[in-house]
C-alpha cells in the first residue's frame, strides 16, 4: 500500500458513516413534504442518511454533502456496515441513555440504520451528482443556492471537539448558501446536555437579522434530544 493509500485509509477510519432514514428526518425536522416541493434542499453533513435518496424519489430536490463523499460508494458501504455493528454493541451498554418509543429495540434500530445506508449507497451509484464532497466550515456552493438546509447530528452534538468559533464559521457559511431557512437537530451534545453556547449563538444570529426559534419535534431517541433550531433569514 502506498503512503497516499495508507493516508486515505486512515482518514476513512476517522469518519463514522451512519445515517438516519427519510422518515426520521421528516420527524426530526417537522418537515411538510408538500411545503418544500419545488424548492432546493441541502442535507449538510448528510453521512449515510437516506433523506436525499428517498426525498428525490418523493418529488423533492435534495442535494447531500459530506466529507465522506470523496470515497467510493463501495468503501463507504463497508465502513458503514462496520460502524453500525460497532454502534449496536455500544448501544447494548448505553440503552438507558435512549428513549425506546421510536424504535422498539436494538434490532429495530439496526434495521433502520442498515436501510438508510443501503438507500444512500445505492443512490450514490445511480445519482452521484447529488453527493458532493465538502468539509465544513467551507461549502462548494453558490450564495443562495438552496432554499432550506438541514443539519443533523453534527454541530452541537460534537461540541467537545468543535469549538464555538467553528460553530460561528459554519453557521455563517450555511447562511451564505441558503435563501430562506436552516434547521439544526439536535440541540444537545453526546451526553444529552444542551449545547452550552446556544443562547450566545442565538444572539449572534439575531444580530445578523435572523429570526430564530427552538421547536419541539415529534422525535426523541437520545434522551433530551427532542427539539431543533429553526433559523429564518431576515
Amino acid at each position: 500500500m502506498s503512503r497516499v493509500e495508507q493516508s486515505a485509509k486512515l482518514d476513512l477510519e476517522r469518519i463514522v458513516f451512519i445515517g438516519r432514514t427519510f422518515e426520521e428526518y421528516v420527524d426530526m425536522f417537522s418537515l411538510s413534504i408538500e411545503e418544500w416541493k419545488g424548492k432546493k434542499i441541502l442535507d449538510c453533513p448528510a453521512g449515510a442518511c437516506s433523506f436525499t435518496a428517498v426525498g428525490n424519489k418523493s418529488g423533492l430536490d435534495v442535494t447531500a454533502c459530506d466529507i465522506a463523499y470523496s470515497y467510493s460508494g463501495e468503501a463507504l458501504e463497508m465502513k458503514g456496515m462496520q460502524d453500525i455493528e460497532h454502534a449496536m454493541e455500544h448501544m447494548q451498554k448505553a440503552k438507558n441513555n435512549y428513549s425506546w418509543d421510536y424504535f422498539k429495540d436494538i434490532d429495530s434500530l439496526r434495521d433502520h440504520r442498515l436501510s438508510a445506508l443501503k438507500d444512500c449507497v445505492n443512490d450514490m451509484v445511480e445519482s452521484s451528482e447529488r453527493y458532493v464532497p465538502a468539509t465544513l466550515p467551507s461549502l462548494p456552493f453558490k450564495a443562495g443556492e438552496f432554499d432550506l438546509i438541514l443539519s443533523a447530528h453534527f454541530l452541537f452534538m460534537y461540541a467537545d471537539r468543535l469549538d464555538y468559533q467553528f460553530h460561528i464559521k459554519t453557521l455563517n457559511e450555511l447562511l451564505r448558501v441558503t435563501k430562506e431557512e436552516i434547521r439544526i437537530f439536535p440541540l444537545v451534545d453526546l451526553e444529552g446536555k444542551r449545547y452550552e453556547y446556544l443562547d450566545q449563538l442565538v444572539s449572534f444570529l439575531k444580530e445578523k437579522g435572523c429570526t430564530v426559534e427552538e421547536v419541539r419535534v415529534p422525535y426523541e431517541f437520545q434522551a433530551n434530544a427532542n427539539s431543533m433550531l429553526k433559523i429564518m433569514k431576515g
